[in-house]
C-alpha cells in the first residue's frame, strides 16, 4: 500500500524534533558555544537557510535542547530507579550515574559535564533555563530522598554526581579518572548512610 504523503505541518514537525535532537547530541559533547547553526544542520542533513522557519536564534535552539537533555536523563533515572526504600533508589541511581559506562557515553549522557562551564560563562538564557530545571529535577529527586532528607539531600548528592561525572570526564584515559568515580561513589553512600541514621534517630525520638 502506497504511503500518503506527509503533511506540511508533518514535515515541518519532524524536521523541528530533527534539529532539537541534533542540537541536544552537541551539547552533551560539545557545550553550548562551541556548536554552530551550520553544526546543526549538517548534523541533521539540511541546509542552513531552514534553521530560521524553526528557531529565531541559536540560543532559542540549545535553551530548549538544554531543557529536554536535562530532563529526559534525569527523568529516565528517576523513573528507573529500583529499590524498596528510599536509600536503595538513590543508590541505584548513585551507582548508574557515576558508572564507566556513563562517563564513557557523553553523547547519550547527562549534558552538563560539558556544558556547566559555558553556562556560567554565557549567561541568559542559558542560566535562567538551567536554574529552572535544576530546581524541578531537585524536586523530582527529593521525592525519593523525601523519608530521609527531602530536597536538601537531593540537591546534595546532585551537586557531587555533575561535579564527580565532569572530573571523570576531564581525565578520561587516565587512573585518576576511575579513582574520582569510586571516591564520588563513597562519598554518596557514606551521605546516604548518615541520613539513613538521622532519620531513625528522628523517628525514635518523636
Amino acid at each position: 500500500m502506497k504511503k500518503e504523503p506527509l503533511s506540511k505541518a508533518d514535515r515541518w514537525e519532524r524536521t523541528h524534533e530533527t534539529l532539537r535532537l541534533t542540537a541536544a547530541r552537541l551539547l552533551r559533547t560539545r557545550g553550548l558555544r562551541l556548536p554552530s547553526v551550520a553544526d546543526v544542520m549538517k548534523g541533521a542533513k539540511l541546509t542552513v537557510g531552514g534553521f530560521y522557519g524553526h528557531w529565531e536564534s541559536k540560543e532559542a535552539l540549545f535553551e530548549e535542547a538544554l531543557r529536554d537533555a536535562l530532563r529526559n536523563n534525569w527523568s529516565e533515572l528517576v523513573q528507573q530507579s529500583r529499590g524498596e526504600t528510599a536509600k536503595e533508589r538513590l543508590t541505584w541511581i548513585l551507582r548508574r550515574y557515576l558508572s564507566r559506562s556513563h562517563r564513557d557515553n557523553p553523547e547519550s549522557g547527562c549534558p552538563l559535564p560539558a556544558s556547566l562551564s559555558d553556562i556560567s560563562v554565557l549567561g541568559a538564557p542559558y542560566q535562567k533555563a538551567f536554574a529552572e530545571e535544576v530546581e524541578s529535577l531537585a524536586s523530582e529527586l527529593g521525592e525519593v530522598a523525601g523519608p530521609i532528607g527531602g530536597k536538601q539531600l537531593a540537591l546534595g548528592l546532585f551537586a557531587l554526581m555533575v561535579g564527580g561525572l565532569s572530573l571523570a570526564r576531564a581525565t578520561e584515559g587516565t587512573p585518576l579518572s576511575d579513582a574520582i568515580l569510586a571516591a564520588s561513589r563513597a562519598l554518596a553512600y557514606a551521605a546516604l548512610d548518615r541520613a539513613e541514621q538521622k532519620a531513625s534517630e528522628k523517628k525514635d525520638e518523636s
